[in-house]
């Protein structure tokens, strides 16, 4: 019996540190109802910086606030348990930014059924099996990330003069958001067609993985001028496998996010540029508008974040944002 008690109460404390581990920002003493925003992951500065939004306007507007999110941004399983376990909670709204843009949709027409507002944020759902589910959402919030990669495009295209090879690391394959930026860019290179992209392959999102990949494309295509990577994580992994390869310098980079590290590697020379996209104004107007939605008002279906080419002439200035 002894022996039993004790596995029990070890089972129970690694399911409430489990639960802990994916879960902050709770604030369970506010008057209002509780929001829940559930994001990609907790351990990007991307996401952090959307968290601190959200919670800026759940303290004004006197709303709990319950954040959750996967380890890592390819768990969308993950991610839809979490959303499974919100909507048994019977929060009031679920701000999601989506790890897949089809996986899911099953847990948003869930939501609907039960009569929880759904708000997009970040990475579009896909709208034809939203609509096959019987599915919804209340608005998007976010950048036109096709927008966003054609700035990217059109810089490199200057800055190289029409003339040059150039690599791609992207984000999951099959994501709206890397699929869009990529998309963006292509497009933007296509009017230059002394431009050829040698290689474009995922990254996955992460640090790690935009260094591994990257040495190697430099490795098969040591030619090659200039990076874009869909995200700043990716582009600083480059930047590290750039100068591992001894070619700092030599090879521009655009990233995408205008996390600090990116600013600062704008400032010291590593890379060129990066498409800021504004996540604290995104995770402020997740929680503004879920509380509109709340209280019954008429929200836009879509609310857009302002998307700027940030690069060492205007680094130092405040970026346009949406406050």
């Amino acid at each position: 019996m002894k022996l039993r008690s004790v596995v029990f109460f070890l089972t129970v404390l690694m399911l409430v540190l489990f639960e802990w581990s994916c879960q902050r920002g709770i604030e369970r003493e506010r008057a209002g109802p509780a929001v829940a925003l559930v994001l990609k992951t907790l351990n990007n500065p991307y996401y952090a910086d959307m968290e601190k939004g959200a919670q800026e306007a759940a303290r004004r507007l006197n709303i709990g606030l319950v954040v959750q999110a996967p380890e890592r941004e390819v768990d969308v399983e993950k991610q839809m348990q979490i959303v499974e376990n919100l909507i048994q909670r019977r929060v009031a709204a679920i701000c999601l930014a989506p790890c897949g843009s089809k996986e899911i949709v099953p847990v948003i027409a869930k939501a609907n059924r039960e009569g929880i507002p759904v708000l997009i944020l970040d990475t579009r759902v896909d709208a034809g099996i939203l609509r096959q589910a019987g599915g919804s959402v209340t608005t998007f919030i976010g950048s036109d990330n096709f927008e966003g990669g054609r700035i990217a495009g059109n810089y490199l295209a200057q800055a190289l003069g029409g003339r040059g090879k150039v690599a791609v690391l992207e984000g999951i394959p099959g994501h709206e958001t890397s699929d869009e930026r990529t998309r963006g860019f292509r497009k933007a290179l296509g009017e230059s067609p002394g431009i050829e992209i040698v290689a474009s392959q995922t990254a996955n999102w992460e640090r790690d993985q935009g260094f591994n990949v990257f040495q190697n494309i430099l490795q098969s295509h040591p030619q090659v001028q200039a990076l874009f990577a869909c995200n700043d994580l990716m582009a600083l992994g480059a930047i590290e496998a750039i100068a591992a390869a001894g070619k700092t310098g030599t090879v521009r980079v655009v990233g995408f996010d205008f996390l600090a590290d990116g600013r600062e590697a704008i400032l010291n020379g590593a890379m060129d540029a990066s498409v800021a996209q504004h996540p604290y104004d995104i995770g402020r107007l997740a929680v503004e508008n879920a509380h509109r939605a709340i209280k019954g008002e008429t929200i836009p279906p879509e609310i857009p974040v302002t998307v700027e080419l940030m690069t060492r002439a205007n680094v130092s200035e405040p970026t346009k944002g949406n406050r």
